[in-house]
Order: C-alpha cells, then sequence, then structure tokens
C-alpha cells in the first residue's frame, strides 16, 4: 500500500511536469492544442487528487477552474 507521503509526492510531481509540458505546447503555438489542453485535464486531476489528500482545500477548488478550461480549450480546438 502505498502511504499518503509517497501519493503526495507522485501527485504533486507528476502534475507539475504534466503543466510544464502543457504550458509548453500552448505557447510554442505549433498545432499541438489538443495534446496540451489534454495535459492541463490530466495536471489539474493530478494536482487535485494532491490537494485532497493533503487536505489543502483551496488548492483542490482551484482545480475545478483548470479542468473547466481545459476542457473549453478541448472543445474550442476540435
Amino acid at each position: 500500500m502505498i502511504n499518503s507521503r509517497s501519493a503526495v509526492t507522485f501527485f504533486e510531481w507528476s502534475g507539475s511536469l504534466s503543466a510544464m509540458a502543457y504550458a509548453l505546447l500552448i505557447a510554442s503555438n505549433t498545432g499541438n492544442e489538443i495534446v496540451g489542453f489534454s495535459l492541463l485535464l490530466l495536471s489539474s486531476m493530478l494536482f487535485g487528487a494532491w490537494g485532497y489528500i493533503d487536505k489543502r482545500w483551496a488548492f483542490f477548488a482551484l482545480q475545478f477552474f483548470y479542468a473547466a478550461s481545459a476542457i473549453i480549450g478541448l472543445f474550442r480546438w476540435s
């Protein structure tokens, strides 16, 4: 069984890396918007899990905004 500290570390790092990749793909304007917004959605889910496990409720709630932004972006660019 994974302890909560290990889970938090996993969600923190994987969420951060996917968010960085998202930002680079969107900023590069290379036609990879669908992949970028998919990474934003993934990142918001990973960060949401981190916020939930770590009881960071404001951070957890913020992820709903990011997920909504990702879904809007996916619909806008598809």
